[in-house]
């Protein structure tokens, strides 16, 4: 009788590593997940067009951004819908997502908008917030900051506050 239980168990054992596949498949498949895009962990274009429709909403209307005349002419003169458009293949590009972004440089887009430290500032603020109010997992949201933060230098033009 022991050994019909041992060859039951080892049927079952081999049954349910079928089920599963093999170690060898089941290490790569977690390999796989953990090697996952940013663009991927963030649920694709659908959720990052939402937080960066939200986020440009939030530019659009800040009053510390506005107060720099610079930023409220370019507001006049770009409508949200393209902005967020391309700001939105731009994150979905620079998270491994397949959008391709085709507008102007970081630097030739802001260079005539005179932006400040104290503006970038408030910009990242306010992205975190986004950010915060989607439930963007803290890993995502800190990857998301450092691409941010590789646009800083050809973003900002003036140093003084």
């Amino acid at each position: 009788m022991t050994t019909r239980v041992l060859k039951f168990s080892a049927a079952l054992a081999v049954v349910a590593l079928m089920a599963l596949g093999s170690p060898t498949a089941f290490a790569q498949a977690s390999a796989e997940k953990k090697q996952a895009s940013l663009y991927d962990r963030l649920g694709g274009v659908a959720p990052i067009s939402v937080v960066v429709s939200e986020f440009i909403d939030a530019l659009v209307l800040d009053a510390v951004l506005n107060k720099n005349p610079a930023i409220n002419a370019a507001r006049q003169r770009v409508p949200p819908p393209y902005l967020k458009y391309h700001v939105t293949a731009m994150v979905c590009q620079a998270a491994g997502g397949p959008c391709q972004y085709h507008g102007r440089g970081m630097k030739e887009s802001h260079v005539h908008l005179n932006i400040t430290e104290q503006e970038w500032d408030r910009m990242v603020t306010l992205f975190n917030e986004v950010l915060t109010k989607n439930k963007v997992p803290a890993k995502e949201t800190q990857e998301l900051l450092k691409i941010v933060d590789s646009t800083k230098a050809d973003i900002v033009a003036s140093r003084k506050q």
